[in-house]
C-alpha cells in the first residue's frame, strides 16, 4: 500500500462502528459501511450518487417503483449526521436523478431540517435542475472541482490531479465481485483506489453497480452490512 495512503495504527480519533480508517498526506479519513467518507479534522461527510427522485422518474413512465429506497437513504444520512456531529456534508454529484419531480421538495426539507450544517453539491451529469431549484439557504453548488484540504473533489474522475492531492469522486458506482469455490459471485459496493484517485461507492440504494477491473497495484475496500474490508489483490 503506498506510503501516502496507509492504515492508521495509532493516534486515531474515535472510530465509527465498522469503518476502515486511512491516512493521506498525514490527514485521517474513515471509509464508512454506509458508503460515505468521514473527514474528522473538518467534521464533514462526503458521499456521491444519491440519485434521489429516480423512483418518481420511473413511475412517470409507468414503471411502478416504490419510494421506500429513497426514504431509507435519507434515514441513513440523517443518522450519520447525528452520530458524527458533522458541520458540512459534501455531495459529489448526482444528488437528483433527472428532471424536477415531487421528491425535490423532500430534499429541500431535509437540508432545512439541519440549519446549522452547510451542504455542498459538486454537480454531476444528472444534476440538471434549473438554477433556482438549488437555492436552499444552506446549500452551496459548485460546477467545478473543489479543493478541500488534501482532497480534490469532483463528480467524475479527473484526468490530471496535482501532486499532493487525492481526487475523491463518484460517478462510477464501483463494485467488486467476490468469487467462491463454487464459481458463484457475490457483488458488493466498494471504495476503489488507484494511484491518486479514490472513487466512492454510490450512496443511493436505487443505483446499479459497475464491477471494476483491478490490478495488483489498486486497492479495493468492499462494503458489507457490518464493516468495510480491504481485499488482498495480490492473491
Amino acid at each position: 500500500m503506498p506510503k501516502a495512503f496507509v492504515r492508521f495504527a495509532y493516534h486515531m480519533s474515535k472510530l465509527i462502528n465498522g469503518a476502515f480508517p486511512f491516512v493521506f498526506n498525514d490527514v485521517e479519513f474513515h471509509m464508512l459501511k454506509e458508503k460515505a467518507l468521514y473527514y474528522p479534522d473538518k467534521k464533514s461527510l462526503l458521499l456521491a450518487d444519491l440519485h434521489f427522485g429516480k423512483a418518481a422518474h420511473f413511475r412517470k413512465f409507468g414503471i411502478p417503483i416504490p419510494e421506500q429506497p429513497h426514504r431509507d437513504d435519507l434515514k441513513v444520512l440523517q443518522r450519520l449526521i447525528l452520530e458524527t456531529s458533522v458541520k458540512e456534508v459534501l455531495i459529489l454529484g448526482d444528488l437528483f436523478h433527472s428532471s424536477l419531480n415531487a421528491q425535490w421538495g423532500d430534499i429541500q426539507n431535509f437540508f432545512e431540517s439541519f440549519p446549522d450544517i452547510q451542504f455542498h453539491l459538486i454537480k454531476g451529469n444528472h444534476d440538471i435542475l434549473p438554477a433556482l431549484s438549488y437555492q436552499s439557504p444552506n446549500l452551496k453548488v459548485h460546477v467545478e472541482p473543489l479543493i478541500y484540504g488534501p482532497l480534490l473533489l469532483s463528480h467524475q474522475p479527473l484526468d490530471k490531479v496535482p501532486e499532493g492531492f487525492l481526487n475523491v469522486c463518484g460517478h462510477i458506482h464501483p463494485g467488486y465481485a467476490l468469487r467462491s469455490a463454487g464459481r458463484q459471485r457475490l457483488r458488493l459496493p466498494c471504495f476503489y483506489r488507484k494511484e491518486n484517485l479514490l472513487i466512492l461507492p454510490a450512496f443511493g440504494k436505487f443505483t446499479g453497480l459497475y464491477v471494476v477491473t483491478c490490478t495488483s497495484e489498486d486497492e479495493i475496500y468492499v462494503v458489507t452490512e457490518n464493516k468495510v474490508m480491504a481485499i488482498n489483490l495480490m492473491q
